[in-house]
């Protein structure tokens, strides 16, 4: 007889071994099916925990050449890339290590290879070899995450045109490296293969940064990736890649159609980030009857469940911000609820993070949705050129913005650029989840001097007016 469980988890990524985690701390008997070797998915693997290594490393291989101003005098800095890669592994390595201590902690049983759902309460889980076993569970919950989204006409062979993946793992720094897409994912390895070394040009489609975040955080973002010598071509895309000669040609028109003629930029390595689109082929949804919207993310309802009874969907699989920590909540809330409790996410309070130098970050709504809304809100802004700390570790680039509610003072969204900012956000992310107003904020002690007084600043001057502004 097939091995039977509470709840069975189709991927082990962040909402996935999270939601097999707490589920299994409430009492349920788990398994996890997990189609890559080492548990963690893609944010663990392939994603957040490598790219934020390499991110980090080459920030402070950049910042060493650059102390001079804080009267320390170091010689010649070089780049050993074959240690920096080592870093980044050993994170990996440890973070997914630690996935899988905490597995045999709870007693989660692991089943390696892919998940296919045969009807509601039946996986087969087919291994590598070919060979595969089925298990049954009460519960099926889908926690496959996503994939890169490719670009059309352009094949990504993780060589020369690279998706995150490869663009994690390039065995040298490239000379000149165009990137296509402004998004999260582009501006975040541009930014790393910029500071060691390559000449870095940004392709975005669209006719600004950052889609999605504030128009005014975009801005300023990208003026400051540009001072530190990313170009950008926005309002363009990318229309062809010849990989047939030394460096690869790749041609751009305009966004727009005839407003100008094609050209072609030279590329020792393309990176294609897009986006992401969720990963859902080959799970037998449309056997069982799993609906899917127009995105090809699964349909579900308030509990996370699908319009077939007893199988779930969390995370990027999904309606909503493709967010580790949005995956993580959810996991947490289904698992609540599959032990008859009572599990909620609120959308309305999910920081997003941008790792670029200085940093990005953002909860809440943006002055555009507030406008598009018809909401009366105030604007409370600080710059951290104002701020002691800030001119004492030579960080007063950017600001705090804080909207809120004109009547009500009641905090709507938060948004930072600045060194830290994706640590200082989560004070205003508490905040709104108390449902705080401004004065409460800024009525709230910050020690000085710290960088989060930029914070309790803005808060002011969106109740009444900032002291030190």
């Amino acid at each position: 007889m097939a091995e039977r469980y509470d709840v069975i988890v189709i991927g082990s990524g962040p909402g996935g071994y999270v939601c097999a985690i707490k589920a299994a701390q409430l009492g349920l008997k788990v398994a996890v099916v997990e189609k890559m070797k080492t548990y963690g998915g893609t944010c663990l693997n392939i994603g957040c925990i490598p790219s934020k290594a390499l991110l980090h490393a080459s920030e402070r291989f950049e910042e060493v050449g650059h102390l001079e101003k804080l009267g320390v005098k170091v010689g010649s800095v070089s780049l050993d890339l074959p240690a920096m890669l080592a870093h980044k592994d050993a994170t990996v390595k440890s973070n997914v290590d630690g996935v899988a201590f905490l597995f045999k902690k709870n007693k989660i049983t692991g089943y390696t290879g892919s998940g296919r759902i045969d009807a509601p309460g039946k996986v087969t889980v087919t291994r590598e070899d070919g060979s595969s076993e089925t298990i049954e569970g009460s519960s099926i919950v889908i926690a496959t995450g996503s994939d890169s989204a490719p670009l059309p006409g352009v094949h990504v062979d993780e060589q020369r045109v690279v998706s995150s993946t490869g663009a994690l793992a390039l065995p040298k720094v490239p000379g000149k490296l165009v990137v296509v897409g402004a998004g999260v994912i582009g501006l975040e390895l541009g930014s790393v293969w910029r500071r060691v070394g390559a000449d870095v040009t940004v392709v975005e489609f669209l006719d600004r940064i950052l889609p999605g975040m504030d128009g005014e955080v975009a801005k300023q973002t990208q003026r400051l990736l540009e001072k530190q010598g990313i170009k950008f071509r926005l309002g363009t895309k990318v229309t062809a890649v010849d990989v047939t000669g030394k460096t690869s040609k790749v041609t751009i028109e305009p966004a727009k159609a005839g407003e100008a003629a094609a050209e072609t930029l030279d590329a020792d390595i393309v990176l294609v980030a897009i986006g992401r689109r969720p990963y859902t082929e080959g799970l037998g949804l449309e056997g069982v009857g799993v609906a899917l919207d127009e995105r090809k993310r699964v349909k579900v309802d308030a509990h996370y469940q699908t319009n077939v009874s007893g199988i779930y969907a969390i995370g990027d699989v999904i309606a909503g911000p493709m967010l580790a920590h949005k995956a993580e909540d959810e996991g947490v809330a289904l698992a609540e609820i599959l032990a008859g409790q009572a599990g909620h996410v609120n959308y309305g309070a999910i920081p997003a993070v941008v790792y670029t130098s200085p940093e990005v970050a953002s909860v809440g709504k943006t002055e555009e949705e507030l406008k598009a809304a018809g909401i009366e809100y105030k604007v409370g802004k600080f710059p951290f050129s104002a701020n002691g700390r800030a001119r004492a570790m030579l960080a007063t680039d950017g600001f705090v913005k804080i909207l809120s509610d004109k009547t009500t003072d009641r905090v709507l969204g938060g948004h930072i650029v600045g060194t830290g900012a994706g640590e200082m956000i989560h004070e205003i992310v508490v905040l709104m989840e108390f449902a705080g107003s401004a004065e409460d904020l800024g009525r709230t002690t910050h020690a000085h001097p710290t960088m989060s007084e930029a914070v309790k600043e803005a808060a002011l001057a969106a109740w009444t007016k900032p002291i030190h502004l």
